[in-house]
């Protein structure tokens, strides 16, 4: 029966440290020896500062990083930004000042080896450094995902598919949400990692998990040694069916969830999380689907005032759909996938994901049938 443990905390470090330290040892299972290669694998999407609740909070990649440490292992703190230089990420976001001090590697994910993920996916490429390691601590913060509803434990390892091979997998997976879901859980389990512990102390809602978001102070942190177990209470304490997490619900159709979890702490229900709104992308007969496509399902828009016409976001669309004007950008909805990378790597906040007048009518009614 998989252990998922609550604590209340904060970003001060002298009352975050050593909670970190006692959920690390009560799951840790002796898994972390002496001279073991320990891969700490935080959020680490953009750059962006502590406040902005889009990365993991820089002290508690200290802590852990200080745990390895204590335990005479070797850690290694790397991650794939979806945006921006590497170096600029952990100078912007505070982490190379809070790590100041200590001997630790920190770097970008570079190489890839092929690695046997199981059907449907098979081999696919992953990090070297990811592949290698003894002991994975895996460090995702607490957001939500207008694709996928929510950023967690599971969709966290994601950032071991290095550079534009993540934009790639989203174009590969189409429109697919249940499909893409189905490619997390395989790298999740294929990398194994032995320890999770999810920074919900400044978590993020609505339209995350990039610039959109917004900071959403919880005071939480979450660990266990099974990423699903602690996904799905998640979902648990904001209210929220585990199964309308598609990786939980892919996880669940895979095998992997145990149907019982021992919960330790305590454990409030948050009733006033706002979660982003996702709805169905391709509904009905097929040869209706390009139809839907332009005229019915959400999709991204951007706002003319705030977008700085920079580029971004057509270089992570592999759909070809956006096209940059000195007037601003534009979207060929029948070409985009609505996977949102645009949403999630903008620098600026640009974008959102946005449901047409009659998709939301249509929506409303088969919702009041079905009801």
């Amino acid at each position: 029966m998989p252990k998922v443990i609550l604590k209340k905390s904060s970003y001060n470090y002298e009352e975050l440290k050593p909670q970190i330290f006692e959920l690390l040892e009560s799951i840790d299972s002796g898994h972390i020896r002496k001279n073991s290669r320990v891969l700490i694998k935080p959020n680490l999407l953009a750059p962006a500062p502590p406040e902005s609740a889009i990365l993991t909070h820089p002290l508690i990649i200290r802590a852990s990083a200080e745990y390895v440490l204590a335990k005479g292992a070797v850690p290694q703190i790397s991650d794939s930004p979806g945006s921006g230089a590497f170096d600029k990420v952990i100078m912007e976001s505070g982490i190379k000042k809070a790590l100041n001090g200590l001997n630790i590697d920190c770097t970008e994910f570079r190489r890839s080896v092929p690695f046997d993920i199981g059907p449907p996916f098979n081999k696919i490429e992953i990090a070297e450094d990811a592949v290698n390691a003894d002991v994975i601590i895996n460090l995702p913060k607490l957001k939500t995902h207008t694709q996928m509803l929510l950023t967690l434990g599971v969709k966290n390892l994601f950032g071991c598919i290095v550079g534009m091979r993540k934009p790639e997998w989203h174009f590969r997976t189409g429109v697919d949400s249940e499909m893409f879901a189905g490619l997390l859980v395989r790298i999740y389990k294929a990398l194994r990692p032995s320890l999770t512990i999810i920074d919900g102390i400044l978590a993020m809602e609505g339209a995350g998990p990039g610039r959109s978001g917004i900071p959403k102070h919880l005071g939480l942190l979450m660990g266990g040694s099974d990423a699903v177990a602690l996904d799905i209470t998640v979902c648990e304490l904001l209210g929220i069916d585990p199964d309308r997490l598609f990786t939980n619900k892919a996880a669940r159709a895979a095998g992997f969830v145990s149907e019982e979890i021992e919960k330790e702490g305590d454990f409030p229900v948050i009733k006033d999380f706002r979660l982003p709104e996702t709805v169905p992308v391709i509904f009905g007969p097929r040869k209706l689907h390009g139809f839907m496509r332009r005229h019915l399902v959400q999709r991204p828009v951007p706002d003319d005032k705030i977008c700085r016409l920079c580029g971004e976001c057509l270089r992570y669309c592999h759909a070809k759909a956006i096209t940059v004007t000195k007037n601003g950008i534009s979207f060929d909805y029948d070409r985009c996938i609505r996977c949102y990378c645009c949403i999630e790597f903008c620098p600026y906040g640009a974008l959102s994901a946005r449901e047409t007048f009659y998709g939301g009518i249509i929506r409303k009614i088969l919702w009041r049938r079905h009801h």
